[in-house]
């Protein structure tokens, strides 16, 4: 596994999913990471990490889940678990608190904003590939939530696609240290080019 250095013309930030339901104090689902994203400063790490890669003039993409709405998964053949679970908790739910941008992570100028996931890749039916490969993009850095889930599955979309792929281990969470293990030990070494913590992504990011 190598360690890279960034080309800002050529890297993206891809940051997964920052609602209010997953970063911020009165989430759905903030209770259930929580103890995870605290062990590893998850906040913290994100804010080090949107600044730096910002004065480095490396594009961030928002990555983003579909927003429930009434009826999403209802009448589908094959609905998976997690979208179960969406139907149930009402998780990002369109127009509400929950489904709004984190205020520290939300799109500034300059950010571009994807197609909302069905599913857990950030690639698959929406514009993700075309945004990056129009902006000359080869090489993502993903942050965000979930480790064993959207991270997971947008990563190895990725590398499937031919870009060069970063995990930052401790600017995501999980529900369990199981998940976080298994995403960082177990499965990204079999597709990811990098994987570092985030001290060590800042020293090989480039200079303003």
């Amino acid at each position: 596994m190598d360690a890279p250095r960034y080309d800002a013309r050529k890297t993206a930030l891809l940051f997964v999913d920052p609602y209010n339901d997953f970063l911020s104090e009165g989430g759905k689902l903030w209770p259930a990471i929580q103890p995870i994203a605290e062990e590893v400063h998850l906040l913290d790490n994100l804010r080090a990490i949107q600044s730096a890669t910002r004065k480095a003039g490396i594009q961030k993409v928002i990555v983003p889940h579909r927003r429930w709405q009434p009826g999403d998964y209802e009448c589908w053949c094959h609905p998976s678990p997690t979208q179960r679970l969406l139907m149930t908790r009402k998780t990002f739910a369109k127009d509400s608190w929950g489904g709004e941008w984190h205020p520290e992570f939300g799109p500034q100028a300059g950010d571009i904003v994807v197609h909302e996931h069905w599913a857990s890749s950030g690639f698959a039916n929406t514009d993700l590939d075309f945004q990056l490969k129009q902006h000359g993009i080869s090489h993502v850095i993903l942050v965000g939530l979930l480790a064993n889930t959207c991270i997971e599955t947008t990563a190895r979309y990725a590398q499937e696609l031919g870009y060069h792929v970063t995990l930052v281990k401790d600017a995501t969470a999980a529900f369990q240290r199981e998940m976080m293990h298994a995403a960082h030990e177990l499965n990204g070494p079999t597709y990811a080019h990098s994987i570092v913590d985030t001290r060590a992504l800042l020293q090989a990011l480039p200079s303003a």
